[in-house]
């Protein structure tokens, strides 16, 4: 039986790790992967302290900072259900069963997928979801990013250094996304924006060699090597049926991180909080750790 249990090592994740260590709580992380959204992230201008900082190194930072207080985490363990067991809190991975008496949900968000044909079989065969971790595999190659907004622009931001040309597949009218990082992307060389595009397949033999598009009722064919898929994130809510969530799936909390059932918490991206910023995040963690800690000490 533990005091507390933290599913999700990413920002929020471990942030709340760090102050339930500070907190002398009996605890367990359950996690994926450590880092999560931050670890994909490319350069990182806006996290208070770094005046420039990429993804991968601010997720080493967090993850350093966790492992000096000899924090419990057990890694690829897969949580596939959480429920209310009278008073505590049953979790369920595909290893074993966990209870506790909070919970703090902090599992962060996944790619969309495309739906289209094609991406099942040539996923990981040039089609990826991560610009961080496979961009360099394209080397001088043709690549195609879909999507237009923040996401989007972060690869191209990421491949037009490695690539030797960009294309932006946006189905909107206009690139969305900050301000800034649109002026660098549109000032590239070797970057062509397709707005008012739709993929429709992913074409080729072993690897990816083409895409198909749809634009303003007319169909083409474009040659790349790569694919990177950027057109937004999924909730990792659906292990958690009873608590209350928005129509996106995420979990709906109030300003103490609560969410609709007692001592069930939640924090970061899987949840309704207005912004997904990986400062944000990191203190919506500290906020849930904290109020965990509040509701054992008044319980």
């Amino acid at each position: 039986m533990y005091d507390l249990i933290i599913i999700g090592a990413g920002p929020a994740g471990i942030t709340a790790a760090v102050y339930a260590a500070r907190k002398k709580m009996d605890f367990l992380v359950l996690t994926g992967d450590i880092g999560g959204q931050a670890a994909w992230s490319g350069d990182i201008e806006n996290y208070t302290g770094y005046q420039f900082i990429s993804g991968p190194e601010l997720a080493q930072k967090f993850e350093e900072h966790m492992r000096k207080y000899d924090i419990p985490v057990k890694e690829k363990e897969e949580v596939i259900e959480v429920s209310k067991l009278g008073k505590n809190i049953l979790v369920r991975t595909l290893k074993g069963e966990y209870q506790s008496k909070t919970v703090i949900i902090a599992s962060g968000k996944r790619s969309r997928e495309l739906g289209v044909p094609g991406e099942k079989e040539f996923k990981n065969k040039g089609l990826t979801y991560c610009a961080t971790c496979d961009g360099p595999l394209f080397a001088g190659k043709d690549v195609a990013i879909i999507g237009g907004g923040n996401s989007a622009l972060d690869a191209a931001l990421q491949l037009i250094k490695i690539a030797r040309k960009v294309f932006i597949i946006n189905n909107a009218l206009s690139l969305g996304g900050d301000l800034i990082m649109r002026q660098k992307v549109e000032s590239a060389g070797n970057v062509v924006i397709k707005n008012n595009s739709q993929i429709s397949a992913v074409l080729g033999d072993k690897f990816v060699e083409k895409i198909r598009l749809i634009s303003l009722a007319k169909e083409e064919e474009i040659s790349v090597q790569g694919i990177f898929v950027e057109i937004g994130l999924m909730p990792n809510s659906g292990f958690i049926k009873d608590v209350e969530k928005n129509p996106y799936g995420e979990i709906k909390i109030n300003s103490y991180n609560e969410t609709s059932i007692p001592g069930i918490f939640a924090a970061g991206d899987v949840t309704d909080v207005a912004q997904k910023q990986i400062i944000i995040a990191a203190g919506e963690g500290s906020k849930a750790s904290l109020g965990a800690f509040n509701y054992i000490s008044r319980n």
